[in-house]
């Protein structure tokens, strides 16, 4: 148990999935708020993250987005320490390699398995730089430690439990079923070394009656002499997902409805949880081709490739469909990649992306994609209030005729009814979600987004006290 009048440095706590999306991130969240309403110093780690959903410091430096959450649960800095090697999808089989915050073009290029002799030196230090600055590490795990296909070239899972000797804490999804056969396996595939720092087993996301387990905890118990130590209830919060967005919804009458087109590649995709936990507003992800002339509006959103979202676009004939939206003269809004597409033109000279690309030719923009990349954090006056987002772009975009200035320095562009920005999370920005929802008719209800994401995670933090082991 720790308690808040506890100074000394502890052992780093390590979370760890029998899968993805076993719920790691937000129990890691959860355990960074608890440690930090206790007054203890904690901070987050991840070796390695696998997301196109991506934060920037404020040094201009990229990280997960999960990770930027669990340093603002923590009540800490967001550092790339938190997070030092990012790796960000933008082909069936390349990723771009982010180490520190920054492009490293050259492990970029280098096969999967020939990386980890170049990371884990930058793992092993942004590890050990955080012990020396914080009283508590709290670390995520990335998929399963039983992928012994990738044992050889990890530097997330068990490679890191080991160099710290963490007290590791074992997940399961039992929403999913399979639970304790997923407990069992993971734990049997690990090395005896690796059993040893297994403190406990912990089922995420129950629903229903708690005697439903039976014996089944003493079981695993015997099996593998590690307790079951939480069972986590299956928990509805507000705070950004890692890389999961709901595909199901649909037109629905009696509300704003917007269509967000879905495309391969798409990122950075909560900084729309302001609309879609709004009751009035029903934000519908698009990714094929429909009709979409009952939107009340329509938002292309960033990319990690834009040339290979605006082919599928075409391909789909989902281009056609925009273009017809635009006839109705209906709002339509393009952030960072959507703004690019949106444009007549990107032009790829180093073929960072897919090459050159004739865009949907809607606003009068070229884009040309170079190999320096803008990431920072940007704060400037709006209608005469302040805004505040992020940049993260490859691109450098110049306006051409009949184009005015939708926001200041390079920020974003207007003509007629299409809008576009290079600012990520302008959603967040009450001025700017109240401005968006006057254009569509809708109430003018937006809110304080960084005191709502404050109020969750202390919400968080308490069904972790109850239901959790520390």
């Amino acid at each position: 148990m720790i308690h808040s009048n506890i100074k000394q440095k502890s052992k780093p706590i390590m979370i760890l999935g029998c899968t993805s999306d076993a719920g790691k991130s937000l129990i890691v969240t959860a355990i960074c708020r608890l440690l930090a309403n206790r007054g203890i110093k904690v901070a987050p780690f991840k070796a390695q993250n696998m997301s196109n959903n991506a934060a920037i410091t404020e040094e201009g430096l990229e990280i997960g987005r999960a990770q930027y959450l669990q340093a603002l649960a923590a009540k800490a800095q967001p550092s790339v320490l938190m997070n030092p090697v990012l790796l960000k999808p933008s082909g069936e089989t390349f990723s771009q390699v982010i180490v520190n915050g920054v492009v490293n073009n050259e492990i970029s290029q280098r096969p999967w398995m020939d990386r980890k002799n170049l990371l884990w030196k930058e793992v092993q230090q942004a590890l050990q730089q955080l012990q020396t600055e914080y009283e508590q590490i709290v670390i995520e795990g990335a998929g399963s430690p039983a992928e012994i296909n990738l044992r050889a070239g990890d530097i997330v899972n068990m490679s890191v439990a080991l160099e710290c000797q963490a007290d590791v804490y074992l997940v399961s999804d039992i929403d999913r079923g399979g639970s304790f056969a997923h407990l069992l396996g993971t734990w049997a595939c690990l090395a005896p070394e690796e059993q040893k720092l297994i403190k406990g087993f912990v089922l995420n996301k129950f629903r229903g009656d708690p005697l439903l387990l039976g014996n089944a905890m003493q079981w695993l118990e015997e099996k593998t002499g590690i307790p079951t130590v939480a069972n986590l209830p299956y928990y509805r919060h507000q705070l950004p997902e890692e890389d999961s967005f709901r595909l199901g919804t649909k037109w629905q009458r009696g509300k704003i409805n917007i269509a967000l087109i879905y495309y391969p590649y798409a990122s950075n995709l909560d900084e729309f949880d302001p609309l879609i936990y709004q009751d009035d507003i029903n934000l519908v992800p698009v990714h094929q081709n429909q009709d979409l002339s009952d939107f009340d509006a329509l938002i292309l959103p960033g990319s990690k490739n834009s040339g290979v979202s605006l082919e599928f676009l075409k391909k789909s004939g989902l281009d056609k469909q925009i273009a017809q939206f635009k006839a109705t003269g209906k709002l339509i809004l393009g952030i960072c990649g959507g703004l690019q597409i949106l444009g007549k033109q990107i032009l790829d000279p180093l073929h960072i992306e897919d090459g050159d690309k004739r865009g949907l030719g809607l606003i009068s923009l070229q884009t040309q994609i170079c190999a320096d990349k803008s990431t920072r954090q940007t704060l400037f006056t709006w209608l005469d209030e302040a805004v505040s987002g992020y940049e993260i772009h490859h691109g450098k975009t110049v306006a051409q005729e009949h184009v005015s200035a939708f926001m200041q320095d390079g920020l974003g562009w207007q003509q007629d009814n299409v809008y576009s920005t290079y600012l990520h999370g302008v959603f967040e920005n009450k001025v700017f979600y109240n401005w968006f929802m006057k254009q569509v008719g809708g109430r003018e209800n937006g809110l304080e987004w960084r005191a709502h994401i404050e109020c969750e995670l202390d919400k968080l933090a308490q069904m972790f006290a109850q239901h959790g082991w520390l």
